[in-house]
């Protein structure tokens, strides 16, 4: 994975563990969805922004690894790095507990874009991106 060019700190909350007392598997996906949104934040737009103009990123696939559990109020910063691929965009995802560092779960998420309903490359992205892409 290239370097991480995205950081945010969340919190588990207890809603979000299971029976055993560690976070249910689905959340990660939440997780990195809320990664997602607020890297775009930070780039000055959003996915409603974007939807208004007709662009909508959608997961085409998603790929997760789980290493170490997290569990409840367990603080952890989940990173991402992007790259293009052709006409998907693709986002490497990690989550680490913050007070070791302990790899919790690594994503390889696959985006594609539709523009006006239609398939597209999704240049509006690379335009936000550039940098990084």
């Amino acid at each position: 994975m290239n370097k991480k060019i995205f950081e945010f700190e969340m919190k588990v909350r207890d809603y979000e563990c299971d029976a055993q007392g560690i976070v249910n598997n689905a959340n990660y996906l939440h997780y990195f969805e809320v990664t997602r949104h607020e890297f775009m934040t930070s780039l000055g737009s959003s996915f409603k922004e974007s939807h208004a103009l007709g662009v909508d990123p959608v997961v085409s696939r998603a790929d997760l690894h789980y290493k170490t559990p997290l569990i409840g109020n367990d603080l952890f910063v989940s990173s991402l790095t992007v790259e293009r691929k052709g006409i998907k965009i693709i986002f490497y995802q990690t989550i680490n507990r913050k007070n070791d560092g302990a790899l919790c779960c690594k994503a390889t998420i696959e985006i594609a874009v539709i523009v006006n309903g239609i398939l597209s490359r999704g240049d509006y992205y690379d335009n936000l991106m550039t940098e990084y892409l």
